[in-house]
């Protein structure tokens, strides 16, 4: 479903050094893989390469058979609306929209009617524990019903590749792998794919697969390790 094939960034285009390259990677549907790494080493920077929000410098990225290095600006915009997910460890849920609105904004940015979103929005915070509360606010809420929240709002619109960076970094550790379980729960039923990354052992560990990205690519961690 997702494939990564020797993937390079430099640091920028006047320093030939690179930030990481033969980055390679494959993910079937359902699956999800921790990616870990020294501070600086540049995995939040692929995610955003994979995203879409930083250029790469080679190597190829395809996502359901749509080679994404080939898009243009505008139409890697109009797919990254349709089919991607995001989970990070600041919420992002805007104060002014209810919980159920907050869900619903990919719906929206994707032409929905309102009644089918509103619907849509209210199922997911049902999946997620927060059905009752789909008409209160996000100053209501806790960090852990927060991050509920934008799981569903990540997963709301049915996107075939979830990328998280550092979701759980704002949550005691209780609450951290109670979001975790949700969200590689729901992803695997849903038939995407996820990308998760994170310094944290613990929450790598609700992963399928843990990968340490090095200057070099990535590096399995064996089970147990």
């Amino acid at each position: 479903m997702l494939t990564i094939e020797n993937l390079t960034k430099r640091f920028d285009a006047t320093f030939d050094r690179p930030l990481f390259e033969q980055v390679s990677l494959t993910l079937a549907a359902g699956e999800s893989v921790a990616i870990m790494g020294e501070s600086g080493v540049g995995k939040s920077t692929l995610l955003n390469c994979i995203a879409g929000l930083e250029s790469v410098d080679g190597g190829r990225i395809r996502l359901c058979e749509t080679d994404l290095t080939t898009l243009d600006e505008d139409s890697f915009a109009r797919l990254r609306r349709r089919d991607f997910g995001f989970v990070f460890q600041a919420f992002h849920l805007l104060p002014h929209l209810t919980l159920a609105q907050n869900v619903a904004l990919p719906l929206w940015l994707l032409d929905r009617d309102e009644r089918t979103a509103d619907a849509r929005a209210r199922v997911m915070l049902e999946r997620v524990g927060l059905g009752p509360r789909a008409d209160d606010w996000p100053r209501h809420l806790s960090g852990g019903e927060m991050q509920r929240v934008a799981i569903a709002r990540a997963l709301v619109h049915e996107p075939a590749l979830v990328l998280c960076d550092e979701p759980t970094g704002n949550l005691d550790p209780g609450r951290a792998a109670g979001v975790l379980a949700l969200l590689f729960e729901r992803i695997q039923a849903a038939g995407a794919v996820a990308i998760l990354v994170t310094h944290s052992v613990v929450a790598a560990g609700h992963a399928d697969r843990i990968l340490h990205l090095t200057q070099g690519g990535l590096i399995a961690v064996p089970v147990g390790a």
